[in-house]
């Protein structure tokens, strides 16, 4: 059966982690598209003051107070949205926290609660969503990240994570295509992007997190969630400079893996002290309202990258695509005959291979200034 999505301003929407961030960003969007929407979170004052800001507006909204690491919350929230509104045409799986450290110092408990959220949680709102949506038809969208295919040093088990969500929602798509069901399952992989995300993390760093450039503006992510409420689209990759590293994993793991350890892991502190360990959202609520976080460098308010993948012209895909492989094709010519002339230079001693991994760092960090790779 074909899916059919309506028009943004003809669907409910539900949108979990609502109260900050992506979320956040994402219901102010759709409130001014004319979207209704069912916003749910763990803090009440924060969804209350949403929701009464979207209504001064003339917009629709309803909350509901509810942690997605709980089995129910999934029902709870459906339950929400046909109470309101009669039911829902897209369900938004964005709620998620992260843990900034070595995985070895990072306790189990703290894992497992991690993957309630970001994985299970996932997953029994895709599941209530497809309950509802089977016979109807809508859209699925599932915000995974950059990490659903790329590991980040010092944010290993947030990462596994991800690439969890990444393995269900492809499976879930698959299944329901098999099934011939009208519903659209999506997923969005924002890269870097400045949100409360990193002082929300739980951290055991000797710094504070922070993110390591290039960052984007949330509503890069935003509007990239609402072109898929109406278009249907597998993935979509946010930000350039993600897609850049996607390509690096895929084609050069070892030398991706050395850029994370020799710069990567410096560029996600910040040089100044943590917060008190028990501030941060793994443990409990935030509270307020934040779009922004605290990345210190510029912000990039769009994605040229993003933009053209959500496009609805065929051409502008295929020249994305073709310049997209030309620049990898160029790149890691350059990056080989580089390597080959390094490496014949400095065999004597593995100290000597510095000079390599700062030659690299060099390209790594020309390539993530571009928002195209």
């Amino acid at each position: 059966m074909a899916t059919k999505l309506k028009k943004l301003k003809d669907q409910v929407i539900v949108i979990t982690g609502a109260s900050s961030g992506i979320g956040l960003v994402t219901a102010r969007m759709a409130a001014r598209k004319g979207a209704k929407l069912v916003l749910a979170a763990r803090s009440e004052a924060a969804l209350r003051q949403l929701v009464s800001e979207i209504e001064q507006e003339g917009g629709k909204a309803t909350y509901i107070v509810a942690d997605v690491s709980q089995p129910d919350a999934a029902r709870t929230i459906a339950q929400k949205a046909l109470t309101t509104f009669g039911g829902f045409d897209t369900w938004v799986n964005n709620a998620g926290v992260s843990i900034y450290g070595k995985v070895e110092e990072t306790p189990i408990e703290d894992m497992r609660q991690l993957f309630d959220v970001n994985f299970w949680g996932l997953v029994n709102g895709s599941l209530e969503a497809a309950k509802h949506l089977k016979q109807k038809g809508g859209a699925i969208i599932n915000v995974g990240s950059i990490l659903s295919d790329v590991t980040a040093i010092l944010q290993t088990i947030y990462s596994a994570s991800k690439h969890a969500v990444k393995g269900f929602t492809d499976g879930l798509r698959m299944e329901l295509e098999m099934d011939g069901a009208p519903v659209s399952v999506t997923l969005i992989q924002p890269a870097a992007i400045d949100t409360p995300y990193p002082v929300h993390a739980k951290n055991y760093m000797e710094r504070e997190a922070k993110h390591a450039p290039p960052a984007y503006a949330p509503e890069t992510v935003a509007r990239a969630i609402l072109h898929c409420c109406a278009t249907h689209e597998r993935s979509v990759v946010v930000g350039g400079g993600g897609r850049a590293f996607i390509s690096m994993e895929q084609w050069t793991p070892a030398l991706l893996d050395k850029f994370m350890e020799k710069s990567f892991v410096k560029q996600e502190k910040a040089d100044y002290p943590p917060r008190p360990i028990g501030q941060n959202a793994l443990d409990r609520p935030m509270g307020a309202l934040e779009e922004r976080g605290n990345y210190p460098g510029h912000t990039r308010e769009t994605s040229y990258y993003t933009e053209v993948v959500t496009s609805k012209s065929p051409v502008l895909k295929s020249a994305l695509a073709l310049g997209a492989g030309l620049a990898l094709a160029t790149w890691l010519s350059k990056s080989r005959t580089s390597s080959n002339s390094e490496d014949a230079h400095a065999r004597p001693s593995q100290n000597s291979s510095n000079g390599t991994y700062a030659s690299n760092d060099h390209r790594y960090a020309q390539a993530r200034r571009e928002d195209l790779p």
